[in-house]
């Protein structure tokens, strides 16, 4: 029992360790956009191209792009951010996962953290992001889909855009929540609008910047009344 004890108490400074090593590193990045995708798919997959022209469009506009650092359409983002840093502040950045069979990170972070424990690491990928980008994936890109749905629908995390790119590849799922879960009740109407839906790297990186913009307007005060409202309320209402 003193060992269980031990061992636990021991975690509990492990954990904390992350945490801090994650919010000291990150704070200087911002402001970001966190970008999700399969670690399966190769450099010859379209959606790796994807991936890298909006990681690109993302640091020309400024923000710093986070992935999971790994290989795939995690590579993808990481490359273009750092194709399209220039001499501005953005930076490249990846959240690697410390797994039994190791994850290779990819070269093309600029800004590397290393995790044990993945719900440290999906803090990071919230805490400093201004949207989330989320290319095609398996579960680990699902589930942080929709813990960010989750978290934004009961108020919990900033109402930021969720951006699914890859029509095809998502429309079974999103057709799944527009009409079953709808009709059944399990979800609001209106939490359908929490995420939008574009093959466009262009768009995906308007729909981000022009939102950033606004809320930037709204948080020193250079919107007019009416519009900060507006704002206002689809923060709150998600």
């Amino acid at each position: 029992m003193d060992d269980f004890k031990s061992h636990d108490t021991w975690m509990v400074f492990k954990i904390m360790g992350e945490f801090v090593e994650g919010f000291e590193t990150l704070r200087q990045i911002r402001p970001a956009v966190s970008i999700f995708g399969s670690n399966r798919l190769r450099r010859q997959h379209p959606f790796y191209r994807k991936g890298m022209k909006v990681g690109e469009l993302l640091a020309r506009e400024g923000f710093s792009v986070i992935t999971g650092g790994g290989p795939g359409l995690m590579e993808a983002a990481n490359r273009g951010a750092s194709k399209g840093q220039g001499k501005g502040k953005a930076r490249s950045v990846g959240l690697n996962i410390r797994l039994p069979r190791e994850q290779a990170p990819n070269p093309y972070a600029d800004v590397r953290i290393d995790f044990d424990y993945f719900f440290a690491r999906k803090v990071m990928f919230a805490r400093y992001a201004a949207g989330y980008v989320v290319l095609p994936g398996g579960y680990g890109t699902m589930d942080e889909f929709f813990e960010a749905l989750t978290l934004i629908q009961t108020h919990k995390m900033i109402n930021f855009p969720i951006v699914l790119m890859g029509r095809d590849y998502w429309k079974g799922l999103t057709r799944w929540l527009k009409q079953t879960a709808v009709r059944e009740g399990t979800i609001a109407a209106k939490d359908v609008d929490l995420f939008q839906e574009t093959d466009d790297p262009v768009e995906a990186t308007r729909i981000i910047t022009d939102n950033y913009r606004a809320r930037q307007h709204l948080d020193t005060g250079t919107t007019s009344s009416g519009e900060a409202k507006v704002l206002s309320l689809k923060s709150r209402r998600g």
